[in-house]
Order: structure tokens, then sequence, then C-alpha cells
């Protein structure tokens, strides 16, 4: 209203002085006019300035009138304004409390009647997702310290059989330096109760016996060697030893062929063997002697 009113003070001021300004200059061209012109009467001056106070009164009437129109107008615009601004905020908050009175109805419907109904919802889904991630992690772990657990057992596994093959080689290396049977037996024993299938010492313990003139200890040495591994060519040399110092010429021969083809190395052996002297007329024994 105050910025309205400035401008229309403004006019009313700047017609006032315009119609001033006329009225000097009409009076200074009366002055300045060459003396043939009749000069106005002293009666007719009060009558202009009279005309003029009138325009002036009538010119502030009709600025008041429209400085009224004005300000209805504006308040008008602004009621106007008012009230679309009171209309919105009235239908937002119709439409919010549509909108809460929906979601509310579904809730109802689904089942989730309040709000310690959805914080019990909430709180069992978010129980099942722990529960299923805890349960994934569960699983890697137990698998992981599954694995963990077989890599220990057979680091440990490989430890021990490093251990029994240093143990084992050492009784190995007492065995070449023994000089007598009984101490090689020995020996191969404690060989034997860490490895009772080991063929190589059944078959040199085998042989030991051999010395000690026990065939049948030896052959029954043998037959174990040979039922553990039946490809060692030097358990099939031994029980034809046995074999040959039990008389059983066709068995030592049957045992020397197999030891033959498994590995030729043994003839030269055969040969200066003397428990296949025996052997030493037979035509096979000789054949198979002069065939490798």
């Amino acid at each position: 209203m105050l910025l309205l009113r400035k401008p229309v003070n403004m006019i009313v001021l700047m017609i006032s002085l315009v119609l001033v300004l006329q009225v000097r200059q009409s009076f200074a061209a009366e002055k300045k006019a060459p003396d043939t012109q009749e000069k106005p009467s002293m009666l007719e001056r009060p009558l202009m300035e009279r005309y003029v106070l009138d325009e002036l009164k009538s010119l502030r009437q009709d600025l008041l009138l429209l400085k009224n129109d004005v300000t209805r107008d504006l308040a008008s615009t602004q009621l106007q304004t008012a009230d679309r601004s009171l209309r919105y905020t009235t239908d937002t908050v119709n439409n919010i409390f549509f909108i809460i009175t929906a979601a509310t109805s579904i809730l109802i419907i689904a089942g989730w009647s309040s709000l310690r109904d959805v914080k019990s919802k909430v709180d069992e889904l978010v129980d099942s997702r722990v529960r299923l991630i805890s349960q994934g992690y569960e699983k890697r772990l137990a698998e992981l310290e599954k694995k963990l657990r077989q890599r220990t057992d057979q680091i440990i596994q490989a430890q021990e059989e490093i251990a029994l093959t240093n143990n084992i080689h050492s009784l190995w290396m007492r065995s070449g330096l023994e000089s007598t049977p009984q101490s090689k037996i020995k020996i191969y024993d404690q060989i034997l109760s860490l490895n009772p299938e080991d063929v190589e010492a059944l078959t040199y313990k085998a042989d030991a016996a051999l010395e000690l003139e026990e065939p049948q200890w030896a052959l029954s040495l043998c037959n174990k060697a040979l039922e553990i591994s039946s490809e060692y060519p030097y358990a099939y040399y031994q029980r034809a030893c046995a074999h040959a110092t039990l008389g059983q010429d066709d068995l030592a021969i049957d045992d020397l062929t197999k030891a033959l083809d498994l590995s030729s190395t043994y003839v030269d052996e055969m040969k200066e063997e003397p428990a296949f002297k025996s052997l030493s007329e037979s035509d096979r024994f000789l054949a198979l002697v002069s065939h490798h």
C-alpha cells in the first residue's frame, strides 16, 4: 500500500506543478502583450484563479477515486491470493490424509493392524535375513575348517611318513654294516615293526633265513612278500632259492623264470648262486640261463 501511495502522490504533485507553470506562463504572456490589447480587469483575475483551483480540486478528487479503486483491486487480489494459498494448503493436507488413510487400510488388510505388528514383521524379516547370512557364513567357516583340518592331517601324516622313512633308512644303513644273519634279522624285524608291508624287508629277511639254513621260513617270508606285491622280482628269486634248497627244482625254475621276466639283472647271480647247484644239470635251467 505504501508503494502505491508514493507514485500517486508524485503524479498529483507533478500535475499541480504543470498547472501552476501554465498559469504563470499565461500571466507572463499577458504582461508581455502589446499595449493595444486590453488588460484583464481586476474582476477577471479571481475568476481565473478560481477556475484553476476548481480544476485542481477536481483532479485531486479523480486521483483520490483512482487511488481508492487501485487499493480496492489490490486488496481483492491479495484476498484471492490468500484464498488460493489456503485452498492449496487444504487440498495438500487432505491428500496427505487420504494417502495415510489408504496406506493404513492396506496395512490393516495385510494383517499389519498396528505399529507393533509392523515392528514384529520387520524384526522377523531382519532375523530371517540375518539367520540366512549367518548360516551361509557358518557353512563357509565349516568348509574352511574342514579343509584346514584335512590340510593339517596331511601335513602331520607327511611329517610322520618322513620321520618313518628316515628311521627305516637308518635301519637299512645299519643292516648293511651287520655281518651275521641274526643281527640282520633283528634289524629287519625293526623295519617290519615300523612298516609291516615292507616287501623288501621281508625278502631280505628270507635271504638271511636261507643263510641260517631255514628254507621253510624263507619260503613263508617270500610268499608273504609276494602276497603284498606280486611284481617284486627279488621275492621270486629268493623263493626260487628256497624251493631249490628244499629240492623242488621245477618250482624253483618257475620262480626264476618270473624273476627274469620282471628283471634280467639276476642272470649273473643265478650262475654263482650256491642254492642252484642242484639245478645246473637241468635242461630248463640251462636254457633259461642261455636265453637271457
